[in-house]
């Protein structure tokens, strides 16, 4: 340790800051529902499912927001999502949502947790209407399926993809 009397130790490292998610609970619900791209492809090229009334898909990236989003998604950054649940829940079941479908890069971290803490609360409701849901391999999976899923993203931008080694 450096101190005044002993500059020669070194400098002193400050311990890490906790993770974004440890202020919150851990979600009860583990291992969290998921659902394959090739069903979410599924159920955006339904004309007979209402995005907003059917289903919801949220992108929880936060400062990686960047590359694309899959089209019709809101972006609610999961570092601010937990504040906001039973909020969000509310808007959710006042319109009739039955699917909240989330994603983040991979939908390990941030999806995972957003899609336990949702579970969680639809349970507590009392809810058997309204599920939540983790799009499997995340945005960084839905980008590399091929064309036809880059067809279905707003803002998608190959270079960004290309540079991060995911295409």
């Amino acid at each position: 340790m450096a101190t005044p009397n002993n500059p020669a130790s070194g400098p002193e490292t400050a311990p890490a800051p906790a993770p974004w998610y440890a202020a919150f609970p851990e979600p009860r619900t583990s291992p969290v529902a998921t659902i394959p791209r090739e069903k979410v492809l599924a159920t955006l090229k339904d004309a007979s499912l209402v995005s907003g009334r059917d289903y919801v898909l949220v992108d929880l990236r936060r400062t990686d927001f960047e590359g694309g989003t899959i089209r019709g998604s809101i972006n609610l950054p999961a570092q601010s999502f937990y504040t906001t649940l039973p909020a969000v829940y509310n808007l959710f079941k006042a319109s009739g949502v039955k699917k909240v479908i989330f994603y983040c890069g991979s939908s390990r971290g941030r999806g995972s947790r957003a899609t336990g803490w949702l579970a969680d609360h639809i349970a507590n409701e009392g809810d058997t209407n309204m599920q939540s849901l983790a799009l499997a391999g995340g945005i960084k999976g839905w980008a590399v399926a091929g064309e036809e899923y880059i067809n279905w993203m707003d803002g998608y931008d190959a270079a960004v993809w290309a540079k991060s080694g995911e295409q």
